[in-house]
């Protein structure tokens, strides 16, 4: 037993160390690039944001069922050659997430900030609202997933398989319903910097792939932590499934026209600005309330918004009720 706790100490530290390396150094080689840019302020808080964005992307149902993958491909290999082919895999995951910041960011220079945020709120709601739906049992949604390997990655060598699957595989990850990601891919859209955009989606993409190294790197010494996740497989899809639902009605309601408006006047937004201003945290950590562009033409009654709200919320817990009585009652 204190064998296994040894293991599992000197890989937390490890992750602590190597996240503080990873971001200082990341900050020090982009820090230039985002004072030309005009972002200097705010540019080491969402270094921080995309890394933390990614790391809680293992809890998601977009990201956990890479664990079952990475695990036995680097299981019976070896300690160098599984370690290898299990940090191949993650860098196959950030090659992908860094050419998606790349896109998004180049999106930025031809669409206003409104558009590009208003559309993707909408989507990553309505992505998140139905996963949550689905991890529920309410409704059955089969995520996109790549149930055959390509012939060109199977016919590679193990090296050369770990990475394809990682870029393959990181595809998957990109329509995950996190707040943080969205919220991520704004930033990046609105700077319209190539630089920053590619440099924040690596981190990000860093992010997604060390908790996966982890699960791969305590397999290969011996500890199995997938058998904690299969056994509590049903109690995380559905915390994880009440989360969608939450973050998702969330969404939605900032995808909606008129809906961000709204958001900006609640308690919520004018609290965390004010707790902000009082706790003395630099001014860049402030979300602001900026004027809105009517892009689409018309806005939803802001009256009408926390009724929307309160209904996203309400459906799924009645259904939910109604639908465990009746499952009682059979």
């Amino acid at each position: 037993m204190s064998v296994v706790i040894a293991k599992k100490s000197g890989v937390a530290a490890a992750f602590v160390l190597f996240s503080l390396i990873f971001l200082g150094l990341v900050f020090s080689l982009t820090n230039d690039i985002a004072m030309r840019a005009g972002t200097d302020l705010s540019y080491p808080s969402w270094l921080v944001i995309s890394y933390v964005a990614g790391l809680s992307m293992i809890v998601l149902p977009c990201t956990l069922p890479l664990v079952f993958i990475i695990v036995p491909l680097s299981m019976g290999q070896g300690y160098a050659k599984g370690l290898a082919m299990s940090l191949l895999f993650g860098a196959g995951l950030v090659s992908t997430i860094s050419l998606y910041g790349l896109g998004v960011a180049y999106a930025g220079k031809s669409a206003s900030l409104d558009q590009i945020s208003t559309a993707m709120f909408a989507v990553a709601g309505i992505a998140g609202y139905v996963f949550g739906l689905s991890q529920l049992g309410l409704i059955r949604f089969r995520m996109p997933s790549y149930s055959r390997t390509p012939k060109f990655i199977q016919n590679r060598g193990d090296y050369t398989k770990s990475y394809f699957m990682g870029v393959l595989l990181g595809n998957a990850g990109v329509g995950c319903p996190n707040p943080m990601f969205y919220w991520l891919l704004i930033y990046v859209a609105g700077t319209g910097s190539l630089e920053i955009g590619a440099s924040l989606g690596f981190v990000h993409g860093i992010g997604r792939a060390v908790p996966l190294v982890l699960f791969s790197l305590l397999a290969i010494l011996g500890i199995n932590a997938t058998r904690g996740l299969a056994a509590n497989r049903i109690k995380i899809e559905k915390a994880t499934g009440w989360m969608l639902i939450v973050i998702g009605a969330f969404l939605i309601i900032n995808g909606i026209p008129g809906g961000h408006e709204w958001y900006e006047s609640t308690i919520v937004h004018i609290g965390w600005n004010n707790i902000i201003s009082m706790t003395g945290l630099p001014a860049e950590y402030h979300v602001s309330h900026h004027v809105h562009q009517n892009v689409f033409g018309f806005k939803v009654p802001q009256d009408a918004v926390p009724f929307l709200f309160a209904a996203l919320l309400a459906f799924p817990i009645f259904w939910y009720v109604i639908k465990r009585r009746s499952d009682v009652e059979k």
